[in-house]
């Protein structure tokens, strides 16, 4: 099986938003929506000892998604080929179902064309061999992409070079993430957001 997602490297991450622009740029999204952001966690502590991290929040390629499961004419869907979940816009009739099933509030409603829009890991660039526009921007090199079943994908090493104790995830509600961040305690301890 494939299972395509992004690994975000928090130790890296400084918080300059360019994967926001660049998701918005690329996939032309509206005023006003965000398909990726960056949620500032932190700081917390007391001086000398404040601990601060960024967060990019986007779609967490679940393995078994609350959106899809909702969605009542199948426009959301998960791809089988990758496990890549898209909204098929000639399908989707604006209802919202799926905003509301998102535990991590990462849909956002297109009022122009009433239809319901989220990150797509830039599918279009994919099917021409690049890596979603948010990787290649990234200046730190913090946003990784790849394939969590094959060992020899970016996202695969990054996590097995990591260690399972710096390697987290979003709060997993039965829906099973599969974006995974890097924290090391060095940088912050990681927090359920």
């Amino acid at each position: 099986m494939t299972r395509k997602t992004l690994v975000i490297d928090l130790d890296r991450c400084f918080g300059c938003r360019s994967c926001e622009v660049a998701c918005k740029l690329e996939n032309n999204v509206v005023l006003g929506a965000r398909w990726n952001k960056v949620i500032d966690v932190g700081p917390v502590g007391d001086y000398p000892d404040i601990e601060m991290y960024f967060l990019p929040a986007m779609c967490q390629q679940c393995e078994d998604p609350e959106c899809v499961k909702v969605c009542p004419t199948g426009a959301s869907y998960r791809r089988e080929e990758d496990g890549i979940i898209l909204v098929d816009r000639e399908k989707c009739i604006g209802c919202r179902y799926c905003m509301m099933a998102c535990p991590y509030g990462v849909r956002t409603f297109n009022e122009e064309e009433k239809v319901v829009e989220k990150c797509t890991l830039c599918a279009h660039l994919q099917a021409i061999g690049e890596d979603p526009a948010c990787v290649k921007i990234c200046p730190a090199g913090a946003r990784i992409f790849g394939d969590l079943d094959d060992p020899e994908s970016p996202a695969s090493i990054a996590i097995k070079e990591a260690g399972a104790e710096n390697v987290h995830s979003l709060p997993d509600v039965g829906n099973k993430p599969t974006a995974r961040y890097i924290l090391h305690k060095k940088t912050a301890k990681w927090r359920e957001n």
